[in-house]
């Protein structure tokens, strides 16, 4: 089953440090565990070099295989909550760090409605762990922060975030926007992949696409010290724009935070349950009234 999962997350990752932090092991390791999974069935399932890693006719052929036998696996232990436990029982919903308010709102909104089918309880966690335990059937459900790409999860846009650039506030004094080309020369800083939400791998890349080529990447700190850098240098980062959010991480005096005018960078949010849970399983009915609590997106 391990080795399944590991093949299963670098075959949908197709990047093996990308895989790695999504199953919180170190590279080498994962490589050795696909190693001795191809060497266990005798077949070659990855062709790989310096940049690229893709299937092979194995790999792909093997790919559903698993899916459906870890889906399998995973559906076990609700199973048996619902063939044994009682009508109404205690679910568990997933939050993310830094859940803005006005999404909180909802969610409670969502919890008030259910509360005749189901007790559902929060618990938090970061967005790879808390899609690792709707997997397996440990949460019902968990707001994410996108993109998710399982094809064993289903997913409902929640909110959508606008970005803006953290800035030294003396370098930008006076300003109230400033343009992606202004910052051509600047180096953009990241914190620690642990505490960045997924979107910001593809905000990396996109950034890049626009010229912006020179990186830091930080260690052992978080989004203060990725200010502190900001400050004093000429480097930037992104944040939220909007100061009701809690994800607005860069609270010191000598940066701001400014709308990129030529740039567009949302973070979106959505709401993630296992498939087959809803398909006619027992989150039919909480997912249907997730569906009227979050029919219109927020958008801040």
């Amino acid at each position: 089953m391990l080795h399944l999962r590991y093949f299963l997350a670098v075959a949908e990752e197709l990047n093996f440090t990308a895989a790695a932090r999504r199953l919180h092991m170190a590279t080498s390791p994962l490589s050795q565990r696909i190693r001795d999974l191809e060497h266990e069935l005798g077949q070659r399932l990855f062709d790989r070099d310096t940049h690229h890693v893709t299937l092979t006719q194995a790999g792909e052929t093997l790919l559903p295989i698993a899916r459906d036998v870890l889906d399998q696996v995973n559906s076990i232990p609700w199973r048996l909550r619902e063939a044994t436990g009682p009508q109404r029982g205690t679910m568990f919903l997933g939050m993310p760090a830094g859940v803005h308010p006005d999404l909180r709102t909802r969610v409670n909104t969502l919890v008030e409605r259910v509360r005749e089918r189901v007790d559902l309880k929060r618990w938090p966690g970061v967005t790879s762990a808390l899609i690792d335990a709707v997997r397996e059937g440990k949460l019902a459900l968990t707001l994410a922060r996108l993109p998710v790409s399982d094809p064993a999860l289903d997913q409902l846009p929640v909110m959508s975030e606008r970005l803006g650039a953290v800035v030294s506030a003396d370098r930008f004094a006076g300003r109230d926007s400033v343009t992606l080309a202004e910052l051509a020369d600047f180096t953009y800083v990241s914190a620690p992949p642990e505490v960045l939400p997924p979107y910001f791998d593809v905000l990396e890349r996109e950034l890049a696409d626009r010229g912006i080529r020179k990186r830091i990447k930080l260690s052992g700190t978080d989004y203060s010290g990725v200010s502190e850098v900001i400050s004093s240098s000429m480097s930037f980062s992104f944040s939220m724009l909007d100061e009701d959010s809690p994800m607005r991480g860069y609270r010191i005096a000598d940066v701001t935070v400014l709308p990129v005018t030529d740039f567009a960078a949302h973070m979106d949010t959505g709401l993630v349950w296992l498939r087959e849970r809803a398909d006619g399983g027992d989150l039919d009915d909480i997912v249907a009234i997730a569906r009227e609590v979050f029919a219109e997106p927020i958008v801040r």
